[in-house]
């Protein structure tokens, strides 16, 4: 979620994940998958930086317990492609 300001000065929380493309006209305009239209003080460059430290920060919450969970999990046992016995012939 990130922080914005509509054009009234009221604060606004957005849904990154629900942003399909922000233009300058000459205001930002912000249109999400819905088709819903938000007009923000803030500039196309600003709303991509936002958008960019939150999903970092999202990404560096996840990828230490990934990191942390792999560093613990045995490599997986290799599997041989033919019965035992039936290997030599």
């Amino acid at each position: 979620m990130i922080s914005l300001t509509r054009l009234n000065n009221s604060s606004l929380t957005v849904n990154s994940d629900l942003i399909k493309f922000v233009e300058q006209s000459p205001d930002t305009v912000i249109t999400l998958v819905n088709g819903e239209k938000i007009l923000v003080r803030e500039s196309v460059d600003e709303v991509m930086q936002r958008i960019i430290e939150f999903r970092r920060s999202v990404l560096q919450g996840v990828l230490p317990i990934w990191d942390h969970i792999s560093a613990r999990s045995p490599a997986p046992a290799r599997q041989e492609t033919e019965p035992a016995g039936q290997a030599e012939r």
